[in-house]
Parts: C-alpha cells; sequence; structure tokens
C-alpha cells in the first residue's frame, strides 16, 4: 500500500491522497477578477487527481497585490469571476478546494515575473504599498507606508471578509500566507519589521500581527472547515527569521487549532542565499511535524513518486505540494499513482486513457466503446 494515496482527515475534509496542488501565482487577473485563463488553469488542475487543489494566493484587498495581475477577492466583481470558475469545478470533480488568503505587503505594486518583476512607481500606474515599517524590499525602493492601528485593524477585517465570500463560493479548506517575503511574514522577520510598539521587537511581539489574523479568521470560518498556515521556516539571511523562530510560531498556531503548516522558505529579503537541491526545504517540515506534532506539508523540488512516497511514508511530512511539477505535468498523480501503486479519481471521459497494464488506476471499470 502506498503512503502517498492513502486518505488523511483535515477536520471535516478527507483528502483521498497526500498531493496537494500548490497556490500558484499567474498574474492573469483583471482588476483582481479571474479570467478565462483561471477558468482553463484550475479546470485542468481539478482533474489532476490530486488530493486537494490550492487556489493560488488571492489577495484580501487591492493593494494586497503582489502585481495588477494578481487574484482578488475583496469586492462583488472578484467574487462574480470566481463564482463561475468553481462552479466549472464543481461540475466535472469531487476535488477539495482550498484558497490561500495573502497581502503583499510592501511587496505590492510589482510588476510580473516576465515582465521583471521590479516594482512599480505611483506615476507609472503603481501605488504605495503597505509595511509593518517604513523599510522598501530593495535598498534603492521608496519606503512602504507603515501601517497604524487603523491599518492593522483594516487589514484584520479584509481577511475575515474575503474567508466569508470564499465560503460563498463553496471552498473546502484556507491556507493563510505567512511565508515568501509578504506582509504576515513581514511582521514575523526582523529583516522587514523593526517597530517599536507591540507588534516588533520581540519574538512575541513580531508574531502577534499574524497571530491575530489567524485568530479572526479560525473564529469567522466553520468549525469543520480546515484552516493551515504557509511558513517560511528560514529566510536564508543571518540575523533573520529562522527554523528556531518557526518552531516557537507554529506551537502557538498548534493552541490555536493550525490544521497544517505548509513549510517552505525565503522571500523577505534579496539578500538571501539559498541551498537549493532535491527535496531542500523537506527538513524544515520534518523539524516542525517532531517539535509540534501537527500536520506539515512538504515542499520544494519534489519531482519524483518515489521521492514523495519516502517523504511520508518515513513522516518526515503528512502531504507534500507540487507546484512547478505540476505544471510540467498536470497528470503528475496520475503516472504516481501508476508508478506506486495507488490509484486516483478521474472523469468517466478518460477512463479508457488508463494503459492496459494499469486496470486499477482510477479505480473505476472501464467499459469499451464503439
Amino acid at each position: 500500500m502506498s503512503t502517498l494515496f492513502s486518505p488523511i482527515a483535515l477536520r471535516g475534509v478527507t483528502l483521498a491522497n497526500r498531493i496537494v496542488v500548490s497556490p500558484m501565482c499567474q498574474y492573469s487577473a483583471v482588476d483582481g477578477a479571474a479570467t478565462p485563463w483561471h477558468m482553463m488553469h484550475l479546470g485542468s488542475l481539478a482533474l489532476s487527481g490530486a488530493g486537494m487543489l490550492c487556489i493560488e494566493a488571492t489577495a484580501v484587498e487591492a493593494s494586497g497585490r503582489i502585481t495588477p495581475g494578481d487574484l482578488g477577492l475583496y469586492d462583488d466583481a472578484t467574487e462574480a469571476a470566481l463564482k463561475q470558475i468553481m462552479a466549472a469545478i464543481r461540475a466535472h470533480s469531487k476535488i477539495p478546494v482550498a484558497m490561500q488568503l495573502a497581502h503583499a505587503g510592501r511587496k505590492a505594486s510589482s510588476r510580473a515575473p516576465w515582465q521583471g518583476g521590479q516594482l512599480i512607481a505611483q506615476a507609472d500606474g503603481g501605488w504605495l504599498p503597505d509595511g509593518p515599517s517604513a523599510l522598501p524590499h530593495k535598498s534603492d525602493e521608496p519606503p512602504p507606508h507603515a501601517l497604524d492601528a487603523a491599518g492593522l485593524a483594516r487589514i484584520r477585517k479584509a481577511f475575515v471578509a474575503t474567508a466569508r465570500r470564499a465560503l460563498r463560493l463553496g471552498i473546502d479548506a484556507f491556507e493563510l500566507h505567512a511565508a515568501h517575503g509578504y506582509l504576515l511574514h513581514q511582521f514575523l522577520s526582523p529583516i522587514a519589521n523593526q517597530r517599536n510598539d507591540a507588534y516588533g521587537g520581540s519574538l512575541e511581539n513580531r508574531m502577534r500581527f499574524p497571530l491575530e489574523v489567524f485568530d479572526a479568521l479560525r473564529a469567522a470560518i466553520p468549525d469543520q472547515t480546515p484552516l493551515g498556515v504557509r511558513v517560511s521556516a528560514t529566510d536564508w539571511v543571518d540575523g533573520g527569521w529562522d527554523l528556531e523562530q518557526t518552531i516557537a510560531f507554529a506551537q502557538q498556531l498548534k493552541v490555536r487549532g493550525v490544521d497544517w503548516i505548509d513549510a517552505s522558505s525565503g522571500g523577505v529579503s534579496p539578500a538571501q542565499k539559498i541551498a537549493l537541491g532535491p527535496g531542500y526545504q523537506v527538513p524544515f517540515a520534518q523539524a516542525i511535524k517532531q517539535a509540534t506534532g501537527v500536520h506539515v506539508i512538504a515542499v520544494g523540488l519534489i519531482t519524483e513518486p518515489k521521492q514523495a512516497e519516502e517523504i511520508v511514508a518515513s513522516g518526515k511530512a503528512d502531504m507534500i505540494a507540487l507546484g512547478r511539477a505540476m505544471l510540467y505535468d498536470p497528470r503528475w498523480p496520475w503516472h504516481a499513482a501508476a508508478e506506486l501503486g495507488g490509484s486516483v479519481v478521474a472523469p468517466p471521459q478518460y477512463w479508457r486513457s488508463q494503459p492496459s497494464t494499469q486496470k486499477s488506476l482510477f479505480g473505476e471499470t472501464v467499459f469499451g466503446g464503439r
């Protein structure tokens, strides 16, 4: 029996296997609203056979978008656009759908990666980003607006409002984005957070706002709805956020009922020095799991089925999330199931595609045709 293809329960949601489609920014929305590209992209991934599909980082307010093309869910227009996408997914797939709730903070108002990713000046159609402190992401950029008490309250409410809109759309689970140098990670990291009030300085203070947002979300969504958190386990910069602090943060989240920790890394500083390699972030997930006992998702250059199986079978992580590997091979779970002796859910229109050597790949009887 493959551990990767065994089910896992997260509150009221049961995943058929341990494969999660990572939230992957597409930078293809218009004024925050999903477009036909999202229909094609998410529709394909909904048929991948993964245990859960997570919609890309979804901005909780317009000024919290990384780029002008970021997906958002903060008004009736953005909700209506995503409603069409969700209806199409629900018509043809039973996959649980999660949404990553996000705010870019000081990394907002940027160009798409294929346009260079640089900050867009206000004179060129950009906007003034918010941050925990008036410290720019890059030294040659103008400083962001340092959030005051009213700004913090506004953003907390925005996270809750977006979650409520998502629930109306039928979203099954949520992931709070506290990684990759975006707003909540900025509060956690001493590189971006140099406040001298209750939200800066000590580890307890730097964790305060991200925990407040988590608490507000947990109180606003049904008890049976899972809520996880993506973290950057290290900034890869001396004197920055690190694994020890991440574990302390995870312990606080455990007390509050977090359903998983998605362990990534980096993003808060251009000075980062990342040691890349296959599964390079798996040790972060393993350390968090061992220290806290919470469910963890491992990410980062996980590309091979046997590699993924070893990660979950050995207990290093409870789930694996795939991003680039899923873009390259949207049927990755099918191929992994064939290799590992598992089965996946597939639409009946595709049943006849399975190789003659894989009679039970889809867990269905394949009927002949004319």
